[in-house]
Parts: C-alpha cells; sequence; structure tokens
C-alpha cells in the first residue's frame, strides 16, 4: 500500500491539488476485491481513478506483467501511459500499438514492465508470438471498452481475456451507460460506481446553433471561425472524406487547419495532434475519433459542422470543451433544409455572424522535426540547451517539446524558425548531427 506521503506526492506530479469524489469512490471500489466498472464522463479524470489504485496492486517483487489495460485506440493508449510516467512510480509501464515498431516493443517487453498499455489487435499479436508471460497478470482494465466493442475488437479480447488464467480482478471504464457487458468479459458482481456530469460542471458549457442559407456549410463555419478572435477549435465531421474536403475548403479560404481520423497513418495522426497540442496549428478537423481519449489541451471551441446520428456521441464532443469548471462554447451549424436529430434542444440560442470579422491570426508557434529521440539517448533538456545555446533562442522563444522513441518535435515562435534553423544548420548535439527541419 502507498501510504498517504507517497500519494500526495504523486497528486502532486500529476499537478492535482486533491482527488475529485469519482476518483475516491474509484480508488475504494478497485482496491476491494470485487471487479469495478465505472462509468463517468470524458473529462473527469478517469485515467488518475483507475490507475492509482493498482498501483497499490502492485507487487514490488515480481518481475512480470502484473496489470493490462487494453484501450480502443492508440492515442488512448499513449496517454495512460504518459499520465503512469508523470505519476512517478518507479514502477516500468510500456505500451503497444498498431502503426509501432514491433520490434522495439518485443524488445521492451524483454524486461516486462509491470503495467503494459496496448490495444486488443496489438496485445493479441504479442500474445500469439509469446512477447511476454500472462502468468503474473492479476489485474485487468478496458478502458473505454464500449468503444472497443463499437470498433469490433469482440474476438481481440475474448482470445486475451481466456489466456489470463490467473486473473483476479477486472475494472471496466465508459463514459457511456446502458451497455451490454458481454459474456466472454466474465465480469463478476461488480461494483458499479455511476458519475454523470453534474449540474455545474455543465453550467460551463453554451451550446449555440447557427444556421447557413446553404446545403454547404462551408461559409457559414468560416464565418464562424472569424468570429472567434483566433482562439483554437475542433470542428467535427461525421466522415474521414468530409473531414479531408472541409479543411480543404478553408485552406483556400485562407485559413489552415490540420486533419485528424482512423484512415490516416499513424505517424500522420500523431503529427497533427502535437501540432494541435503545441499551438502550430489552430483547427482540427476531425471524426469522432477525437471525441474522446486525446491529450489536447482544454478546448473553448467545439464546433459540429456535422451532427452524429447518436446522442452519446454529440455529449462525447462537448465534453472536450467546459470540463473541470471551466467555460466553453458548442456550436451547431445546421442548413436551413436539415432536420435536427431528436435529441437536439429545439430552444437553442441562434448565433449571428458578421461578415466584416478578420481571418483568424497565424498560429504563433512552428513545429521544428528532429531526427532523434529517447533511443538516441536525447531528452527534452538535451534538446532546450541545444536551441538556446546554439541557436540562441530565449526561453519564451520554445514551445512544447516532445520527445518519441526515434524522432521529436519541437514547438519554435514563428518569427525565430527562420534564424534558429540557420545558427544550428552545422552544429552537432550531444556530438551528433541530427537533421532538424519544419515538420510537414
Amino acid at each position: 500500500m502507498i501510504t498517504p506521503q507517497q500519494q500526495a506526492q504523486i497528486l502532486e506530479n500529476l499537478g492535482i491539488a486533491a482527488l475529485n469524489p469519482m476518483q475516491e469512490a474509484a480508488q475504494k471500489a478497485i482496491r476491494q476485491d470485487n471487479d469495478t466498472f465505472l462509468i463517468a464522463p470524458t473529462g473527469s479524470g478517469k485515467t488518475v481513478g483507475f490507475l492509482l489504485p493498482i498501483l497499490n496492486l502492485l507487487k514490488p517483487d515480481q518481475t512480470s506483467v502484473q496489470c493490462l489495460i487494453l484501450s480502443p485506440s492508440r492515442e488512448l493508449a499513449m496517454q495512460i501511459e504518459q499520465v503512469w510516467k508523470k505519476m512517478a512510480t518507479g514502477y516500468k509501464v510500456n505500451v503497444c500499438y498498431g502503426g509501432h515498431s514491433v520490434e522495439t516493443e518485443i524488445k521492451n517487453l524483454s524486461n516486462p514492465p509491470a503495467v503494459l498499455i496496448g490495444t486488443p489487435g496489438r496485445i493479441s499479436d504479442h500474445i500469439t508470438r509469446r512477447s511476454f508471460s500472462l502468468e503474473g497478470i492479476h489485474t485487468l482494465v478496458l478502458d473505454e471498452f464500449d468503444k472497443s466493442l463499437a470498433l469490433g475488437f469482440h474476438d481481440e479480447m475474448d482470445f486475451i481475456i481466456n489466456g489470463l488464467r490467473n486473473l483476479r480482478k477486472r475494472v471496466l471504464v465508459s463514459a457511456t451507460s446502458g451497455i451490454t457487458i458481454p459474456d466472454f468479459i466474465r465480469l463478476k458482481s461488480p461494483t458499479t460506481l455511476t458519475f454523470t456530469a453534474e449540474a455545474n460542471e455543465q453550467a460551463g458549457l453554451t451550446t449555440k446553433v447557427v444556421y447557413s442559407e446553404s446545403k454547404d456549410k462551408i461559409d457559414t463555419l468560416f464565418l464562424l471561425l472569424c468570429s472567434l478572435n483566433s482562439e483554437s477549435a475542433l470542428i467535427f465531421c461525421n466522415h474521414r472524406e468530409a473531414a479531408e474536403r472541409t479543411s480543404e475548403l478553408l485552406e483556400e479560404r485562407g485559413i489552415h487547419s490540420l486533419v485528424y481520423h482512423g484512415g490516416m497513418e499513424q505517424a500522420d495522426r500523431e503529427r497533427a495532434l502535437i501540432q494541435f497540442r503545441n499551438g502550430s496549428t489552430r483547427y482540427l478537423v476531425t471524426t469522432d475519433l477525437a471525441a474522446r481519449g486525446l491529450d489536447i489541451p482544454e478546448m473553448k471551441h467545439v464546433i459540429h459542422y456535422h451532427l452524429p446520428l447518436q446522442e452519446h456521441e454529440f455529449t462525447h464532443r462537448n465534453g472536450r470543451t467546459a470540463r473541470m469548471h471551466t467555460a466553453g462554447t458548442a456550436y451547431v451549424i445546421l442548413s436551413n433544409d436539415e432536420s435536427p436529430p431528436a435529441y437536439l434542444d429545439k430552444s437553442l440560442d441562434e448565433l449571428f455572424l458578421s461578415t466584416k470579422n478578420q481571418l483568424p491570426k497565424p498560429p504563433d508557434f512552428v513545429t521544428l522535426y528532429v531526427s532523434g529521440g529517447k533511443k538516441n539517448k536525447l531528452n527534452k533538456v538535451d534538446i532546450v540547451g541545444f536551441f538556446s545555446q546554439k541557436g540562441k533562442l530565449d526561453k519564451g522563444d520554445l514551445g512544447l517539446i516532445e520527445v518519441k522513441d526515434f524522432i521529436s518535435f519541437a514547438a519554435v515562435k514563428q518569427e525565430k524558425v527562420k534564424d534558429l534553423l540557420a545558427e544550428i544548420s552545422q552544429e552537432k548535439m550531444k556530438g551528433k548531427k541530427y537533421k532538424i527541419e519544419v515538420a510537414r
């Protein structure tokens, strides 16, 4: 068991003053012998809610995998890994997902982590390859398991759970209630915790409707973005092709955006998220893939260019704003001949757009690509030092830095990029020459 002092230190590492009621209840339930079914809204802190009590279940003298966490998406898997690393528990963690080097993962698993996170497809692959032992796994977490079911991971999850013969605890986590739990999960007398979005948390969300005279709503979207004072926004479309077309049409009108959807290569998806996270692009045009499980900053603006068929997806999208008592606005764009879905409040305030607003300002930052990462023994401190000393950047000129296995990305103030690249063009970082350029 971790001590109160250790827990206080972990919360400090995470930048959390105190656990919220949901996290307190989850900690109590997961520590007990029962299985747990946790239902709580997007943005409520579910990841910390299940990771903290899992820490109490780990045995320091066990050298095999003890806890397996399955996630429906690569992005959510990586986000859980980052939260665990921020906790600084001393226990090793690894993450496995499609699009990541299998060889690198097998090498990492040769020294087994206490906590293994992954997507069902990739974890199934590793079990088939016998990359790690299943014997020591006593705890299974299915995060956003409703999404895993919706994406068709039944067979993979059935295969994985069948192999976990020493499993003692199952934790199911979802943002949606009313889910039918398949028999293969073998949930036994679970403690069910249901936390709906509280009225005072929802009070921060304002929803407005914007009417478009034409069926093609791109001109209305353009005017809406011009009215947001150059603040970032998530723009939701229902299909991949629509997201790409919408981004292209905005580009033609002088507004740069990036696209994010499940049909993109994993590396391209990661780069889009990195540039959105670090302020190199203001607008992300996306499908419902970005409605939950992504590590992106708090959004003030969520735009429904298309409305989803299901109310719970509408709720998940809106969960990207007005989180943790902050304010935010969801905008619904409807063409005049469009029939709104039954779940949409018919009394929403209408927003009237001016045609006199100027184009949004260009982003403050540009993302630079570095051809080295953790496996090359590079870290954030190395990159900050190199850009500051050799590149002559001041502290405020550098934004978010993200270091991956073999590559890294750094946000640099737009006006400093040209001089920086000239200063470091012939310089070495830690004795080695790396390719450094504007990320594509």
